[in-house]
């Protein structure tokens, strides 16, 4: 079994694409609004949260299994492209992975959007299983901002 690996999904939104990536971007404010059984809080360490190089404390909610927080930075963002990269570099998380970095694009399709997510990781060892808990976490977090943003 590798120890590094990547994991990717596609979720179809029916939210607008300016309107999904502007509440991606506005993270810290809508995560522990709409979601609040994912997230307890996320907070700004450095920057606005909108820059390369803004880091974000997130810590998750209770009935979050093993990760309780995860710090990370972003490391490329791309607003003509609605695109964002981000990696891991401190919390909970790195006791699993030795290296996390994530990407996340909305994409306008027809009336709503499709939202790519890719995940790239080096565990930490080989019991380590991959991260597909993860990207169903991921997958959960975009559906229920989609709800939201179809209903504000």
């Amino acid at each position: 079994m590798a120890n590094t690996g990547k994991l990717d999904v596609e979720v179809k939104v029916k939210s607008d694409a300016d309107k999904f990536w502007n509440s991606i971007m506005d993270s810290a404010t809508i995560f522990p609004k709409v979601c609040p059984e994912l997230y307890k809080t996320v907070e700004l360490v450095e920057g606005d949260g909108k820059s390369v190089g803004s880091i974000r404390m997130v810590h998750f909610a209770e009935g979050s299994p093993i990760v309780k927080s995860s710090k990370e930075k972003i490391e490329e963002l791309d607003e003509a492209k609605k695109k964002v990269a981000y990696s891991v570099i401190d919390g909970d998380m790195m006791q699993y992975y030795k290296c996390f970095k994530a990407s996340l694009e909305v994409i306008p399709e027809g009336e709503g959007s499709l939202v790519k997510w890719l995940c790239e990781f080096e565990k930490a060892s080989e019991e380590v299983p991959d991260p597909d808990i993860i990207r169903d976490f991921a997958v959960k977090n975009f559906k229920a901002i989609d709800d939201y943003l179809l209903k504000a």
